[in-house]
């Protein structure tokens, strides 16, 4: 079995189709190995073959834009699937942004998972500090997924998590990106709640705050 609970080579499948950005086949290709669509079964098939891409990019051997566009391509098959939206705690916002740094895949890759999943996210995109923290004071968001490309870039997360928990206590933030995967204890240094390594531990981070939200 692959990575998601399918068979390899069906992840294999959709990998190669994913790339080619050929959508005819991709529906086809959904179809046929889904059946009636769920949250669950899109999550198994779109996450791992994500990550693998995002994983394709960082070896060389997958370009920007094809990450990018495959994103887009999950995105709009979920758009276009009767799924219904997964359960998230009352009130509960959640962003995601990229701290002070123009290359977005990461967010990408993040936010894919996640709308796969079927949870809302706001897009910020590239942000400094001051405007980031006032937009998520601004907008009551409960949960902060930030990551950082350089190592400057997610020291300064440091300033935000003590920034926002005078200015927003009960916002929680997750880090990622390339700077706390290779410090596995870089998290706890800058104050974050929790880290991802790859997009689909976003997924999980989320189901276990509402979870505990809910207890």
């Amino acid at each position: 079995m692959g990575e998601g609970g399918l068979a390899a080579s069906r992840l294999d499948e959709f990998e190669e189709t994913l790339l080619a950005v050929d959508r005819v086949a991709l529906r086809k290709l959904i179809g046929s190995e889904v059946g009636v669509p769920s949250l669950q079964t899109m999550e198994d098939l779109f996450v791992p073959v994500l990550e693998r891409i995002g994983r394709g990019w960082e070896e060389g051997r997958v370009s920007l834009a094809q990450v990018y566009m495959s994103g887009r391509l999950c995105e709009e098959l979920v758009d276009g699937m009767d799924i219904p939206a997964a359960p998230v705690a009352e009130g509960l916002r959640i962003a995601i942004a990229v701290m002070e740094d123009s290359h977005l895949l990461g967010q990408r890759l993040v936010y894919s998972a996640l709308r796969v999943a079927g949870y809302s996210v706001r897009r910020y995109g590239s942000m400094t500090l001051e405007p980031l923290i006032k937009r998520v004071c601004d907008e009551g968001i409960g949960m902060l997924l930030v990551s950082a490309l350089m190592l400057p870039s997610a020291l300064r997360i440091g300033q935000l998590t003590e920034r926002l928990r005078r200015a927003s206590p009960d916002t929680r933030v997750v880090v990622g990106g390339a700077p706390f995967r290779f410090d596995d204890r870089l998290w706890l240094q800058v104050g974050a709640h929790d880290r991802g390594v790859a997009a689909g531990d976003a997924i999980g981070i989320v189901r276990g705050y509402v979870a505990g939200r809910s207890a």
